[in-house]
């Protein structure tokens, strides 16, 4: 007897629950975001294994969102079907309810789904009507576990025009949910430790110095794309013998490790600083041997700048770079110069070498732009190309107050930044004091 014609179809149908598998597996992998993968999966499983999908989160606290509602027909509206759900009933009988207080995943008939029968269950009541505006046949409600705790239900349902869910179903929407509530754990995770690392990356930026005559505006903002944190950190203080230090930095990774070493790096930058109060170049060879011995597989950039004076009618800026980007300098009629003399390798490479520093007068009522690289280089740009856009927008708001300067530069050169950004900028007064 030959069985070629009932193996065949059954071979097929493995490989595509394993394609299926392996689709919703890559797009769990492509994002951090509870919700986005959530969402993302339910358009990888509409129409292929079902006509419409649900998906919905739950929190610490109990608090249930559906975050989609997926159809395979998108010309019907489903505007107002996503959103914070009613509080699911402790005693209530509804499939959602029960999956999402523990139980295991539940295959259904269309009558199961959405009873006709009045309840006062607010949550019952909501996804019963949902049911009976969207349609179906069959359908499975399958629990979102991690860690022994319900993190949400993923619900499938086909319409009567489809064959309805079975046992195999089942075990494969089971597994699809384990995977779901996997990631959802590892996003929030994730979320948490990144949350902390921010945190306390705020809590480490210093506070300014007030000095007559001077204006000091700085500002700090985490990566918007990934939610990633980094080393970046600015610093400004006045040294025992009255020259103001201006500082910036970046600390090589995007972690919560990269944050605690920003924080020991700029203390250390503070503790030579003072001590030493010698010329910037000095100083940065002094951190790089501090570092070599206290990490020694750290590496970041800096520049080190100092004002000085007025003397003789003029401030002078002294300053040296470990292997950072130029600080702008802007006249008050929008000239815009990089000052990039003073430079030298990045901080963690060479520690023997000698650093250089560079000085020049500064034009009263100029304005002194430090930054990192997140605030200029964009993918598939060239650096250069990157510096004349931060040259043509300050050149622009140099009139603007130096909050707002500082603020508009954000919004204008990196309101979706693949990286974190520190700047810290110095206004002289118009006329020296």
């Amino acid at each position: 007897m030959d069985d070629s014609s009932e193996v065949e179809p059954a071979l097929q149908d493995a490989m595509d629950r394993l394609t299926l598998l392996d689709q919703a597996s890559a797009v769990l992998a492509s994002t951090l975001d509870a919700e986005e993968g959530m969402r993302r999966v339910c358009r990888v499983l509409v129409p292929a294994l079902a006509d419409w999908s649900v998906g919905d989160l739950m929190d610490e606290g109990g608090r249930v969102e559906r975050v989609c509602v997926t159809h395979r027909d998108q010309g019907i509206p489903l505007v107002g079907m996503t959103g914070l759900l009613p509080g699911v009933g402790e005693d209530s009988d509804d499939p959602w309810s029960r999956v999402l207080r523990g139980a295991g995943a539940l295959l259904l008939s269309a009558d199961r789904f959405a009873s006709d029968e009045e309840t006062t269950d607010p949550f019952h009541a909501l996804n019963s009507e949902l049911f009976r505006r969207l349609g179906g046949g069959s359908g499975v409600v399958a629990p979102l576990r991690a860690r022994r705790r319900a993190l949400g239900a993923l619900t499938l349902v086909r319409g009567p025009e489809r064959p309805p869910f079975g046992e195999g179903d089942l075990a494969l929407v089971e597994g699809l949910a384990r995977r779901v509530g996997l990631a959802v754990d590892n996003a929030r995770l994730h979320a948490e430790v990144q949350n902390i690392a921010e945190r306390m990356q705020r809590s480490l930026l210093p506070r300014l110095p007030v000095i007559d005559g001077l204006r000091i505006a700085a500002r700090y903002t985490p990566a918007t794309s990934s939610a990633q944190v980094g080393g970046d950190w600015y610093d400004s203080f006045v040294l025992p013998q009255g020259d103001t230090a201006l500082i910036i930095g970046d600390v090589t990774g995007h972690d919560l490790q990269a944050a605690v070493a920003m924080s020991q790096i700029r203390n250390m930058l503070r503790g030579i600083a003072c001590d030493r109060q010698e010329p910037p170049g000095r100083i940065l060879h002094r951190l790089d041997l501090a570092m070599a011995a206290l990490y020694p597989h750290q590496t970041a950039t800096c520049v080190y700048a100092l004002l000085k004076g007025p003397e003789n009618g003029r401030y002078q800026l002294n300053w040296a770079s470990a292997g950072h980007l130029p600080p702008l300098l802007i006249t008050p009629a929008g000239d815009t110069t990089y000052l990039d003399a003073g430079r030298g390798m990045v901080l963690g490479v060479d520690p023997g070498t000698e650093r250089a520093g560079a000085g020049t007068a500064l034009p009263p009522g100029g304005t002194l732009l430090l930054y990192t690289d997140g605030l200029v280089e964009r993918r598939g740009e060239s650096l250069d190309h990157s510096l004349t856009r931060l040259r043509q927008h300050a050149a622009a708001l140099v009139d603007q107050d130096l909050d707002v300067m500082c603020e508009e530069l954000l919004n204008g050169l990196a309101p979706d930044a693949d990286d974190d950004v520190a700047l810290i900028a110095l206004r002289l007064p118009a006329s020296p004091a």
